[in-house]
Parts: C-alpha cells; sequence; structure tokens
C-alpha cells in the first residue's frame, strides 16, 4: 500500500510555501507522526532550510554520487537502469528529509520529452512520468512514513506535472494579493488537465513491472499566509484579495460554474496564518520551527507568546488537513497526547 503524498503548490513564487511544508513536517513529527518532506523544487529552499551549508555541501559532492533525489534519477536519466536507491536524511526519529537538489531542473527536458510518450504506449516514458512517486514511495517505506508533504516549485512546467502526477492531495499555499489570485486562474486548469491526461495515459498504459501513481491530484483547500493583522483581522488592504480568493478558487480550481457568494467560513479555506515576523528570522537562526523557538534563541515577552501562538496556529493547521486528507488521524484522536 503507497504511502499519502500531500503536494504544496501553486505557481506563483513568494507565497510562503516552503516555509509551511517545513513548519507542518515539524508540527507532525511533534505529534508523533511519521513525516517525510520531500524538496521536489530545484531551488532546494526546503533543504535548505532543514539543512547548513556544509551539510548541503555533503549532499551534493562535486564527484560521486549526489546524495539527493537527483542522485535517484541518474540512473534512469543516463540509460543505465532504473531510480537508484533513495538517500534520506534522519532528522529525527519520525522526521526525514528527501534532499532536493539545484540539478534536479536537468530532468526537466526528459519529463517533457516522456509524457506525450506514454500515449504511445512506451515502457520507459512511464518509468520517467512515475520517477518521482516511485523514489518517493521507496524513501517513505525506508523511513516507515505515514505521510510524505512535497514541497514543488513555482511554476507550471513539466517538473511540477511530474511532481503532481505523485501526489493524492494537494494544498494551494496563497498570498492574499492580486498576484494569487491570478495564479489561481493558471493553476486551475492546468492542474484539471494533468489530472485528465494521466488518467489517459493510464487507460493506455503497457504491461509493466513497476507500480504507477494513481495521480488524483485531489485540491483539499487553500492556506492563506503572510497577511497582515491588525486586532486579529486582516487590515483592508488585505482584506479586499481575502473575499476574491473563495469565488476564485471555486471556479478555477474546483471547475465550479458558479463562485457564488463571500462567505466568512469559506469551506476551501483550511487556514488564515499569521505572518510572525520577527520569529522568522529567529528562527532561520536557531535552524528550527518557529513554535520550538525558546527563551535560549531570544523569545522573550512577546515573542514567547508569538511562539505558543504559532503552535496553536500550526496544530490547527495539521488537524484540518488530517480531516481533508484522512492522513494520520490517530495523532488527533480524543486520547491522543495533542488530540
Amino acid at each position: 500500500m503507497s504511502v499519502p503524498v500531500i503536494a504544496f503548490f501553486n505557481n506563483k513564487g513568494g507565497v510562503g510555501k516552503t516555509s509551511l511544508v517545513y513548519h507542518l513536517s515539524w508540527m507532525f513529527q511533534d505529534l508523533d507522526v511519521r513525516v517525510l518532506a520531500a524538496d521536489l523544487d530545484p531551488q532546494a529552499n526546503l533543504t535548505a532550510a532543514f539543512q547548513d551549508e556544509d551539510q548541503v555541501l555533503a549532499l551534493w559532492p562535486e564527484e560521486g554520487e549526489r546524495k539527493s533525489i537527483f542522485g535517484c534519477l541518474q540512473p534512469l536519466m543516463k540509460g543505465t537502469g532504473d531510480i537508484g536507491d533513495p538517500s534520506i536524511v534522519r532528522l529525527t526519529q519520525r522526521l526525514a528529509l528527501m534532499p532536493g537538489d539545484l540539478a534536479l531542473s536537468l530532468f526537466e527536458d526528459d519529463l517533457s520529452n516522456q509524457w506525450p510518450r506514454c500515449l504511445e504506449r512506451d515502457e520507459r516514458a512511464f518509468r520517467v512520468t512515475s520517477a518521482f512517486w516511485r523514489v518517493l514511495q521507496a524513501a517513505a517505506s525506508d523511513h516507515h512514513a505515514e505521510v510524505i508533504l512535497a514541497d514543488l516549485g513555482p511554476n507550471l512546467g513539466a517538473l511540477n506535472r511530474a511532481g503532481l502526477v505523485a501526489s493524492d492531495f494537494v494544498v494551494v499555499p496563497l498570498s492574499p494579493d492580486l498576484f494569487s489570485l491570478q495564479g489561481l486562474r493558471n493553476l486551475g486548469p492546468r492542474l484539471r488537465d494533468w489530472r485528465s491526461g494521466w488518467k489517459d495515459r493510464l487507460d493506455r498504459k503497457p504491461r509493466v513491472d513497476f507500480p504507477l501513481p494513481a495521480g488524483e491530484m485531489c485540491p483539499v483547500g487553500y492556506v492563506v499566509l503572510q497577511h497582515a493583522v491588525r486586532a486579529d483581522r486582516p487590515v483592508r488592504a488585505y482584506r479586499r484579495w481575502v473575499e476574491r480568493i473563495p469565488s476564485e478558487y471555486r471556479v478555477s480550481v474546483l471547475g465550479e460554474a458558479d463562485p457564488g457568494s463571500w462567505e466568512e467560513g469559506d469551506a476551501n479555506r483550511i487556514a488564515l496564518i499569521k505572518h510572525y515576523r520577527s520569529l522568522m528570522p529567529m528562527a532561520q537562526d536557531a535552524r528550527k520551527p518557529v513554535f520550538h523557538l525558546t527563551a535560549a534563541d531570544g523569545a522573550l515577552g512577546a515573542h514567547a507568546t508569538a511562539a505558543k501562538d504559532a503552535f496553536r496556529d500550526f496544530r490547527e493547521l495539521a488537524r484540518a488537513i488530517s480531516e481533508r486528507t484522512g492522513v494520520a488521524r490517530g495523532a488527533f484522536s480524543p486520547t491522543s497526547p495533542e488530540g
């Protein structure tokens, strides 16, 4: 049985997507869930969040095998074999990282070329297109993971198509601004096209000796990040965009004809996460999530209160994602420590 993959994707950059995956990975592990955080973005920002420069350099040696997702793909890319054994970084007993790689962009052309060849029942085309999913499943099996959280890059290219083919669920991080709204208009139709395109290819697949992903790419909602607040409410400059996101999400991502009216409790909005401002650089310096900051890290007074608020916010976000996906429900049972 495969491990569920939750992809965090928006073709607009700068919305806090990587920070969201990073913090949720830590939150799920705090809740005793075994997590594989997967960096499928060629910018490798998630890897850099978990590892310092010396550790990253060790993952990407100038000579020899790269200990990253790109290293797993190299035999397939070179035509010398299929995917290689995954190299994961065990951060804690329950949290592991599938490291990203700046060289991952070299896989883009092969993915682009093989997508149409799947329709010709070409076996290698299916090997290439399913490579991300098969690497992630092998890594999850090695870690005994219960869930895979995948960070994808901010574009609509072949790499992200393969990353979404590897996913069961899709969470869309957004900023409350015009650019995120336009991003939904680009993202939604492409997501639906890729889902139906993969289903069509599965219907035509040849007999193969390796498993293939279902490619459900089920949208489970959106998370609004990095908004300014005053008295726990979005300020007026942002509210106009927050109010327009629900109908745009329903029309563009879900393909609904009638956007309906805006409601404060939009069912598709998973959470509204505050920007923790001065806590973020503090957390980056300490190389830990904001809700793990202590007095020793400089989290005193209002900062300490904000760190506790962050724990509450991300715990509720993890709970909401669990409810929508069915992943790690036991972490929120009435008998669990945090339930």
